[in-house]
């Protein structure tokens, strides 16, 4: 393949093909080295990007599941499992986001007081300043928060 930039630009998958049979025929001086590493490390971002999704994503639920008791459903339930395990299985393909994990909670939960507002109707400034659930809670699976009535 003559230039591997080119290609790059017009054909992402025949780029990744090419690239990766060169580097499995270990012809590194003809591999895109460039474009690759912007690949690399775009793929650790997302993972970041993901990680701050998914825990976004349950403890908005978490809030809603506390604040709003009376409109608790199984669909709730289903969003807070499913964010668990997909959380859980991040964290066992990339060990090494569990050093970062105490540094994204704060930016998810922001995240997740907007999000639980925006779907429930209920001011931003009802719910906790600060993330009111320790990780270790927010990913048992036995745990879902008391409602604001019960405590």
């Amino acid at each position: 393949m003559s230039n591997l930039k080119t290609v790059y630009e017009q054909d992402f998958h025949l780029w990744l093909c090419h690239n990766v049979q060169l580097l499995r025929e270990r012809k590194i001086s003809e591999i895109d080295i460039e474009n690759i590493a912007e690949e690399l490390d775009a793929m650790g971002k997302t993972q970041h990007r993901e990680l701050v999704s998914r825990l976004k994503i349950l403890f908005a639920r978490l809030l809603k599941w506390q604040f709003e008791p009376e409109h608790r459903s199984g669909s709730w339930k289903r969003t807070i499992v499913e964010q668990r395990h997909q959380i859980e299985q991040l964290l066992e393909m990339s060990p090494s986001l569990n050093h970062q994990i105490d540094q994204k909670i704060p930016k998810a939960y922001k995240k997740a007081v907007e999000y639980a507002a925006a779907e429930t109707g209920i001011s931003e400034s009802v719910f906790p300043r600060n993330c009111p659930y320790p990780l270790e809670d927010a990913l048992n699976k036995d745990f879902y928060p008391e409602s604001k009535l019960e405590t």
